[in-house]
């Protein structure tokens, strides 16, 4: 089965490749620590320190391997690549609820970058896979967990 593509801005790409060198480096070395400490507390049979510095270990070593699998697989969106007329990843969107008439602004991401909190929502989310392919004036119907929302396209940036 082939991996999908994931999608990056090349901020989040640098991201995710920083946190892979610092796990490399930093971490590694500090659960290596753990561990050489560990044994020498003896037994390893009743030896707790030892057990948990080997789980974070796995741990370090699971996330590597996840997130040099995304890289692997990482298509790089740049704002080369974009058009300001219609909503793609990488692009900002200002929408306004048509019920409250509020206006909320979105950065369309790929699922790895996405963060809710800093306006970064997936382009596999409900509402982010609706507007992708959106112009500006355009208007869309999004079910979500609060119900039916019906959004228009007010503005696209990149």
């Amino acid at each position: 089965m082939a991996e999908k593509d994931i999608f990056f801005t090349e901020e989040g790409l640098q991201k995710i490749e920083n946190e892979i060198e610092h796990l490399k480096t930093v971490r590694r070395k500090e659960v290596a620590e753990r561990i050489k400490v560990a044994l020498g507390y003896g037994d390893l049979s009743e030896n707790s320190e030892y057990d948990e510095a080997k789980n974070e270990q796995a741990l370090v070593e699971e996330r590597i391997a996840k997130l040099e699998n995304m890289v692997r697989n990482a298509k790089v969106i740049s704002e080369a690549d974009l058009n300001e007329d219609i909503v793609n990843v990488g692009s900002t969107v200002k929408v306004k609820d048509m019920k409250t008439q509020e206006v909320d602004e979105y950065t369309i991401v790929g699922s790895a970058e996405a963060d809710p909190l800093e306006g970064k929502i997936s382009n596999e989310s409900p509402v982010g896979a609706k507007l992708i392919g959106l112009k500006v004036g355009d208007t869309v119907e999004v079910d979500v967990p609060a119900g039916l929302v019906k959004f228009e396209v007010l503005n696209i940036s990149l």
